[in-house]
């Protein structure tokens, strides 16, 4: 017998995907054109005449009493109302057989912003895993948009297991000057992907399976996500879709440094994954996360892929940060370059001006008590009672220089290292290479250049030697000479 994992008992998938408002409903209708394996799917609004035109089948009208099928008005308040009237109907869809759902919705409106959490409340109040992947205003849509979109996003990491983040503003910075219809249709595209990207591998089976378990370990309870996909192609396309995955336009921070669990799946085609790309990928992204993380990774086969290699990385359990904001801009890292010059004054001002602030409390002046004074031991007390400072030494700027001289010459010596010792793992791993390497005479493999040394039969030096006089002479420093001839 033949146990379907993907579906439950009755056939039904596990795994839904629900669009909340406007825009989650156009994320959804996308999503289905583009096709997710194993999904079901689902739109949710407050504005009948918008759900009339979808292709989905499942349909489920928002406070029909509340809002009479006209929409909320861009009002977050209109649309929890509206989603708490027909929860019950919510509710009856995800009691049949689900074990996963995708939240999907644009922030910043009314019913997207205000149904949403209502929605994840309930679907984890049943036990589901629950993954919300929402998008947060252009900046162009205004501000009060913007400060909704934010509220609603605050409101929605209380009640998902996972939060996927994207920046419809990262968008318009990456594909530039975009029509109206185009720059919706990316971020369409993007929430696809991420929908995609994880429900897929779950769905998809291969050799190496991640089941649905593994994805409920990694995703559980675990916050705001970092996520990436890319496809490469070619030589060296390992290492390019990793790259590509790991700094990804649907990515709001691609920092997976610190993340607790990192699911990594790879996909390969008619040209099959070999060992060696396995042990790139993989190391790469264990480098990149540090060696504390825990990676499950996987392996599916998609015909479709060809000689294309699919990456996708999904990074949780990051730890918890303070209310996402809108259009402030971040405190710059300061990266030293090994190429261009850096006044290294500048980052060390800003130290002294941190330490500068820091000082003794001055205790105030308070109206002395009756004590008994005995003079022998206050004598004593005041002989010790001594204040001492400490003065950072003074530095010379040449000093300085040195020393930022000197550290930038460290850190390229580590990533020399670094290359060198990853080239190195990959060789011996491969058996053709370890021939090579056998063949290859030492001082090439360390790369010394020979000086151009005469050969044995030609004589180093003259033994004879013309001097102004034309007179000839023995040279008496000749080492191939001697005075006494055995």
């Amino acid at each position: 017998m033949i146990f379907n994992l993907i579906n439950d008992m009755e056939g039904n998938p596990i795994i839904k995907v629900i669009g909340v408002g406007g825009g989650g409903s156009n994320a959804v209708n996308h999503m289905f054109k583009q096709g997710i394996v194993g999904v079901d799917f689902a739109i949710c609004n407050t504005d009948a005449q918008a759900m009339d035109i979808s292709e989905i089948k499942t349909k489920i009208q928002l406070g029909p009493t509340l809002t009479e099928g006209r929409g909320a008005g861009s009002k977050p308040n209109i649309g929890k109302l509206a989603c708490e009237e027909s929860i019950e109907e919510i509710r009856q869809y995800l009691s049949n057989g689900c074990k996963m759902l995708f939240v999907t919705a644009g922030m910043g409106g009314g019913t997207g912003t205000g149904a949403a959490p209502i929605i994840a409340k309930t679907a984890q109040e049943m036990d589901i895993l629950t993954v919300g992947i929402v998008t947060l205003p252009f900046t162009f849509e205004g501000r009060r948009r913007s400060e909704q979109g934010v509220d609603g996003l605050e409101e929605l990491k209380k009640h998902v297991d996972t939060l996927v983040i994207i920046s419809n503003d990262k968008l318009r910075q990456i594909h530039g000057n975009l029509s109206l219809s185009d720059a919706f249709a990316q971020a369409d595209n993007i929430l696809t992907t991420a929908a995609k990207g994880i429900a897929e591998i779950i769905t998809v089976p291969g050799y190496v399976n991640v089941d649905f378990e593994d994805v409920n370990t990694v995703m559980r309870d675990s916050g705001v996500a970092i996520m990436g996909t890319a496809v490469a192609e070619g030589e060296n396309r390992a290492k390019k879709a990793v790259d590509e995955a790991l700094n990804s336009p649907l990515l709001e921070d691609n920092n997976i440094r610190g993340a607790q669990h990192i699911l990594l799946n790879i996909t390969s085609g008619k040209k099959e994954v070999t060992m060696d790309e396995i042990f790139e990928i993989t190391e790469f992204v264990q480098e990149e996360a540090g060696f504390g993380t825990d990676l499950i990774w996987g392996n599916c086969y998609d015909e479709s892929l060809g000689e294309k290699i699919s990456v996708t990385v999904i990074a949780t359990g990051f730890e918890r940060t303070g209310k996402t904001t809108l259009a402030q801009p971040k405190d710059e890292k300061i990266v030293v370059s090994l190429d261009d010059e850096e006044d290294p004054k500048k980052k060390q001002g800003q130290n002294l001006n941190r330490i500068a602030e820091i000082g003794y409390e001055e205790e105030e002046a308070t109206s002395e008590a009756n004590t008994f004074e005995f003079s022998d031991v206050r004598a004593t007390i005041d002989r010790y009672n001594r204040r001492y400072s400490y003065e950072e030494p003074y530095q010379k700027d040449e000093d300085k220089e040195a020393k930022e001289e000197e550290r930038r010459r460290r850190i390229a010596e580590e990533n020399r290292r670094r290359e060198r010792l990853r080239n190195r793992r990959v060789k011996l791993n491969n058996p053709n290479a370890i021939s090579e390497l056998e063949s290859e005479p030492a001082y090439m493999r360390r790369g010394v250049e020979l000086d151009d040394v005469p050969h044995s039969n030609q004589p180093a030096m003259s033994k004879w030697t013309i001097s102004d006089d034309e007179e000839v002479e023995i040279n008496d420093n000749n080492s191939f000479l001697h005075d006494n001839v055995d």
